[in-house]
């Protein structure tokens, strides 16, 4: 989930270094077949999120996700002998992306889906490059405005109104759910901007400072669900399953998954996989769940994935144009 966009990782607009996997050997599978499961990955994440918090607290499935996807990514910073960041300042910096990538949008999303069905939750993820892109024109002085990208912004946030119904009042729709699902869409670009400021340019590899912060997250939900929530009075299979591979696929494989995509054909057709993840969410809720679909559902999401297209994109040059 992203990351997608359910998470972009640390450092994905740089370049592979020495330490990648990418400069080292030529990927087995086609980058397409692994884009495909990453989306199929990302989009099931909501399914599996709905399963879990069926008999497990929120921040008990948030921390299981957590643990078992930072289990993954330690098996496979050990076999590609990748060691953690060093200094003091780097942990601190990636203490705070934990915060914002992971642990709070994970929680966010986690008790949404307790008040509103999956599909809602990963159409609300979709408007993450909304977020971004007016959060950029505040924060970051080289993303300038334009015509284009303004107008996607405001395309994307009419398309949130009609999935949310706004012309019935929202009726039919938990406030509070919905809140803290677009809540967590907006904890992403602020993590992404936080660590292209501070973490730009670092010379370890994408997966050490990846491995490193989902340890940190992992680390902060250990202190929080204890105060929280308490031990789950049962492990019933099926959620348990669920968590499990919502920690494992969705988290741990899917990162490792994105680190090779960006590495090789870079961040922007990357990124691209937010656009099917809604798409497959609420297939997945549709069909596995029997969560309701009315009409402005999907007419809605696609004015928000067009909207979000459209902030992605960059105008070219008056001068290159009349070539």
């Amino acid at each position: 989930m992203p990351t997608p966009t359910r998470p972009r990782l640390p450092l994905a607009d740089r370049a592979p270094g020495p330490g990648t996997a990418a400069s080292s050997r030529p990927p087995r599978v086609d980058w397409r077949l692994r884009f495909a499961v990453l989306a199929l990955v990302w989009g099931f994440s909501f399914l599996l999120i709905k399963v879990g918090t069926q008999a497990f607290a929120p921040f008990h499935v948030t921390f299981g996700r957590l643990l078992f996807g930072t289990a993954v990514l330690a098996v496979a910073m050990a076999v590609r002998r990748a060691g953690l960041p060093r200094g003091a300042r780097t942990w601190g910096h990636l203490a705070v992306a934990a915060f914002f990538l992971n642990a709070l949008p994970f929680s966010l999303f986690a008790y949404a889906e307790l008040t509103i069905p999956s599909t809602l939750a990963g159409i609300c993820n979709a408007t993450s490059p909304l977020w971004g892109m007016a959060l950029s024109l505040v924060a970051l002085s080289e993303d300038r405005p334009t015509r284009r990208r303004v107008a996607g912004l405001g395309l994307g946030f009419l398309g949130v109104l009609t999935v949310l119904g706004a012309w019935q009042g929202f009726s039919g729709i938990d406030a509070a759910g919905t809140a803290m699902a677009l809540g967590a869409s907006l904890s992403y670009p602020i993590g992404w901007i936080y660590v292209r400021r501070t973490l730009a340019g670092r010379t370890e590899s994408h997966l050490s400072l990846t491995g490193a912060q989902l340890m940190l997250a992992t680390a902060q939900l250990a202190v929080v669900t204890p105060l929280f929530a308490g031990p789950p009075a049962a492990f019933p299979l099926l959620p348990l399953l669920a968590v499990v591979a919502l920690g494992a696929l969705g988290t741990g494989m899917a990162m490792l998954l994105q680190y090779g995509i960006v590495a090789e054909v870079g961040p922007t057709t990357g990124q691209m996989v937010t656009y099917f993840i809604p798409v497959i969410a609420t297939a997945a809720g549709v069909t596995l769940l029997d969560e309701q679909l009315t009409w402005n559902t999907p007419v809605g999401a696609l004015i928000v994935l067009a909207g979000a297209a459209l902030t992605q994109s960059r105008s070219t040059p008056r001068a290159s144009r009349q070539r």
